[in-house]
């Protein structure tokens, strides 16, 4: 929420507030506008409106006094009316029944080291490693510097994410860390990691602070307060999209998940993403990634898992990048809801391959700060386990049961869930859904030459002794090596344009249009509340209100007319019908309003 005066200054607590505006504008995170006119409020009444909007707005919170855990306190106890085949992940079960669906059972395991999070209290309970490493390394550092699994394709080949390790200014400290990491190497050193390219997204992609700056901008364009603004916007309203930076930062990260597809798909080499916490940009490159290449996550409750997987048990810190809290500014960085915008480009371009519609993606926007569910308000599954337990009767210690925003039918009724499906997606014949091992009649055959390492002829996970992945982890110092002469080239433009060239399988690999035209704004989510905007060309709710509005100025001319004295007036001529020529010009130029191009929107 953003809270302003009549004079549009930003309203804050304590003795700088002398004066109570006669008007509050409340800017909604849904981009709704709402004005509240206080001239006539008493003082008292006025002190204590202002007050309380202000402190529940804008003052920082701690944890426990969030909504979300009053309401699970006092809510009764759901029970679930619909269906819902969502993989929590919070389970080694369910972590097995994912190895066993992508067949990556044959090079991974699922551990529960960190079970009681005695390794890190960043990772979640279980996750899946290469079967070869050994549980001593896991818990070496925290975690970090060590593959952990995302997903693995039909080719064998896989996709991974990892954390930086912290970074040493200490020579026995880098020591032990280039020990650890040639150990981690060693145990590596068989198939099926014959080879891997390493993503370092820090370098590729922009950060958290440009994501934070261009969605500041970009939202701006959507909080309009009515219709004059509207207009009065509307000569410069594309150079402040294409300033605001935000669809090209969604253009980046689709491009940088076809990249990775590229080296997946046609050169069969696997892919560790690198970040400093693989809680962020590695969400949204994973993310994006499975849901082009996995025709699963594109049902409804498959990308419903992927979000359990990925961003709920994968550690994406919620609470600060939602800024919850409203604590640390510093942190905030609407990270989900680029993944979100970077899906609606997906399901805009492919809508016959999405089992979920686009309303289902806002509804699922909004949802992130709806605080009655517990999906999107913790920064990792152990900060939620260890603020569910709340002292019950007899100081018995009692676990709350938290909502998960996947169940619908608490916030809609069973006509109104319908609208979250897509009623123009066939859902997949039972003999494509077995997964093989090789490459299936559907899928798209490229003829593309695979590209061999030039470096050394010995087949490791790290393809030299001291190669640039080794050298990366290390930090900053030599991270510029990542893209040295001795990595695998991409053939991305050649595997793109040959991709777009052949038939549209829905149930195969999609790869989007990133071209500058084909990234286009989320109409339905940034501007559902502006009417003239809700139809391209205006539609006609635009042409319904230009039409009344030209009705209303005539009836006051009209008025204006009866109301001057008739001695002004010129002598009509005979068998003439100053009224009856009036309602004859009426229509036409009602006719004129609608027709004119100058109420044309785009």
């Amino acid at each position: 929420f953003s809270v302003f005066d009549d004079k549009k200054k930003v309203l804050i607590s304590g003795p700088s507030l002398k004066k109570y505006p006669e008007k509050l504008i409340i800017y909604c995170k849904d981009f709704r506008v709402f004005y509240f006119c206080l001239t006539y409020t008493k003082e008292e009444e006025l002190k204590r409106i202002v007050s309380g909007i202000i402190h529940h707005t804008l003052s920082p919170k701690l944890l426990k006094r969030l909504f979300l855990f009053s309401y699970t306190q006092a809510a009764p106890c759901y029970i679930a009316t619909t269906k819902d085949d969502t993989m929590m992940f919070d389970t080694l079960k369910d972590w097995r029944l994912e190895l066993d669906r992508t067949k990556g059972n044959l090079g991974y395991k699922a551990l529960s080291v960190n079970e009681a999070y005695s390794v890190s209290k960043r990772l979640p309970p279980y996750f899946v490693v290469p079967i070869s490493l050994q549980e001593e390394s896991v818990s070496k550092f925290q975690g970090r510097g060590i593959p952990i699994w995302c997903w693995s394709s039909q080719h064998g080949t896989a996709l991974c994410k990892m954390g930086s390790l912290p970074k040493e200014v200490d020579d026995s400290a880098i020591q032990e860390q280039r020990a650890f990491l040639n150990s981690v190497e060693q145990t590596l050193h068989r198939p099926p990691y014959e080879e891997v390219r390493i993503e370092d997204l820090s370098i590729s992609l922009p950060s958290l602070s440009d994501v934070q700056a261009a969605y500041t901008r970009f939202k701006q364009l959507f909080l309009i307060e009515n219709s004059t603004d509207f207009w009065d916007t509307d000569s410069k309203w594309f150079s402040l999209l294409n300033t605001s930076n935000w669809l090209e930062i969604v253009r980046q990260c689709l491009k940088k998940a076809i990249e990775v597809i590229d080296y997946l798909e046609t050169q069969k080499i696997n892919v560790v993403l690198k970040e400093d916490t693989a809680s962020d940009f590695c969400c949204v490159i994973a993310s994006l990634v499975q849901i082009m290449m996995d025709s699963y996550y594109r049902t409804r409750a498959g990308f419903q898992s992927l979000i359990q997987k990925e961003w709920v048990m994968g550690g994406h810190q919620f609470l600060d990048r939602c800024n919850h809290l409203r604590s640390n500014e510093n942190e905030q960085a609407p990270v989900f809801l680029l993944f979100l915008d970077c899906v609606w480009q997906l399901v805009q371009q492919y809508p016959l391959a999405f089992e979920f519609s686009e309303t289902y993606l806002t509804v699922l926007s909004d949802s992130i700060n709806i605080p009655i569910f517990s999906t999107f308000f913790f920064n990792s599954p152990h900060q939620k386990d260890t603020h569910k337990w709340e002292d019950g009767p007899g100081k018995q210690r009692e676990a709350l049961r938290f909502y998960t925003v996947w169940n619908w039918s608490v916030q809609f009724e069973l006509k109104a869930l319908s609208f979250l499906n897509n009623p123009l997606y066939v859902e997949k014949s039972k003999q494509d859904k077995s997964r093989k091992g090789i490459r299936s009649k559907h899928q798209r055959q490229l003829s593309l030459p695979l590209t061999q390492s030039k470096g050394s002829n010995r087949k490791g996970f790290f393809r030299e002794e001291t190669g640039p992945f080794i050298r990366s982890l290390l930090g900053k110092r030599i991270s510029k090596l990542i893209s040295s002469s001795d990595e695998v080239p991409s053939n991305y433009k050649v595997f793109y344009e040959n991709w777009h060239r052949k038939p549209i399988d829905f149930h195969g690999l999609i790869l989007p249009h990133i071209e500058g035209p084909e990234i286009r704004i989320w109409a339905q989510r940034h501007l559902r509340w502006i009417p003239e905007a809700q139809v391209l060309g205006g539609g006609n709710v635009a042409a319904m209100q230009k039409v009344l509005e030209l009705m209303d100025e005539i009836q006051n001319l009209k008025k204006k007319v009866k109301e001057r004295p008739t001695t002004n007036l010129p002598t009509p001529k005979e068998n003439d019908d100053v009224d009856g020529r009036r309602k004859k010009v009426c229509p036409a130029l009602i006719s004129l309003s609608i027709c004119s191009p100058s109420y044309k929107l785009f």
